[in-house]
């Protein structure tokens, strides 16, 4: 959100935040919980609506006919667009379907040409797409798989806005390379460079750009050690199964799991491990390897629980959460009472509604 009204405000046009539809044009940002609570409201909305975001890049096709415009994919550029459209009464651009019409985008978005934030304050977006194809995220589906980085000058300019230097990135640590292959030169120029900036503390590896196991290494710990104020390191590892981790496509092994975590512990920071349960195909013995898993790094560090939710555009897409076991509703439970587990790893809708919708 930070993104796309930095782009409309750079446009010419700014976004007001409202609790309902305005005349004129509201726009909608639906993720695939939250969302079809709204679809009612914008179907009967007395205004120009527009909708995008995950679900919205997934579904364009069934929203087409709730909305009166889906900007399908990255919206920076076609929002923006699509505005100075409807001003001028022409048809939409590329990127925006409509009940009658649909062209794919035509171009991809580069984030040094578009501020991470404006007035309205986000993180800093160092890298954007994700070279892996792990079975239930949306990020390759809607951002690519090919990854983009902001540029050192464009970063330490966003920089200067803060004082606690926050990141967004599918995976801090692969900052300028290519999201395969591991390379600290990038991440030590960067933060070299963010250290010259007076009064800043410098935050990487936490959230919202936590970081694959794969790239924690002596090195990249150190590195962060050195530079930045943090004292915890986000790790997702997604599962504690071995055939897990194999059957999601995570494209990592429990292997370098450990190896993350002994990097961290040794350099003297506190892990903070990411763990999904309820994979659709995941067995009884499958949950109670991932449950001894976390019983292991609660000794030790943290452990941050989700439920597995299937997303659409995704290949897990239409496939519901298995049931937990009672040992492992009771073994989290327990993690959790004791201080070493968070997360929401019963309904997920729990994260995004005070009540859950019946």
């Amino acid at each position: 959100m930070a993104c796309l009204y930095a782009a409309c405000q750079q446009a010419g046009y700014t976004l007001d935040f409202v609790s309902s539809p305005e005349k004129d044009i509201t726009l909608y940002s639906l993720n695939s919980i939250t969302g079809p609570s709204l679809f009612p409201e914008i179907k009967s909305a007395d205004a120009i609506t527009i909708v995008g975001g995950p679900h919205a890049c997934a579904r364009w096709n069934e929203l087409t006919s709730i909305a009166d415009y889906v900007v399908v994919g990255e919206g920076e550029f076609t929002v923006p667009r699509l505005l100075q459209s409807i001003e001028k009464g022409l048809s939409p651009p590329p990127g925006v379907a409509t009940d009658t019409i649909f062209q794919q985008m035509d171009h991809t978005i580069l984030l040094d040409g578009n501020p991470s934030f404006g007035e309205y304050k986000g993180y800093i977006e160092i890298s954007r797409g994700c070279p892996f194809g792990c079975t239930y995220c949306q990020t390759p589906r809607i951002f690519g798989r090919f990854i983009r980085h902001r540029s050192i000058e464009s970063i330490v300019r966003h920089a200067n806005s803060f004082h606690d230097i926050r990141f967004l990135s599918p995976n801090a640590l692969a900052y300028g390379t290519d999201g395969i292959h591991p390379d600290t030169r990038h991440v030590r120029s960067l933060l070299r460079e963010l250290a010259k900036l007076p009064d800043k503390d410098i935050f990487l590896g936490t959230f919202p750009g936590e970081i694959r196991p794969e790239f924690v290494s002596e090195e990249a710990v150190n590195l962060i050690a050195r530079y930045c104020s943090n004292t915890k390191i986000h790790i997702g590892a997604q599962s504690g199964a071995e055939s897990t981790l194999k059957k999601i496509r995570r494209g990592h092994t429990l292997s370098d799991v450990w190896n993350a975590i002994d990097h961290c512990i040794d350099a003297g920071f506190t892990p903070v491990i990411d763990i999904i349960v309820g994979f659709p195909d995941e067995t009884d013995e499958e949950l109670l390897d991932t449950v001894s898993f976390c019983r292991e790094v609660s000794g030790i560090g943290y452990v941050h629980a989700h439920r597995f939710f299937s997303l659409p555009g995704t290949p897990l897409e239409g496939r519901g959460s298995r049931d937990l076991i009672p040992e492992v509703i009771s073994a989290l439970g327990s993690l959790a009472l004791s201080g070493r587990l968070t997360g929401s790893w019963n309904n997920p809708e729990i994260r995004f509604f005070s009540k859950v919708p019946k």
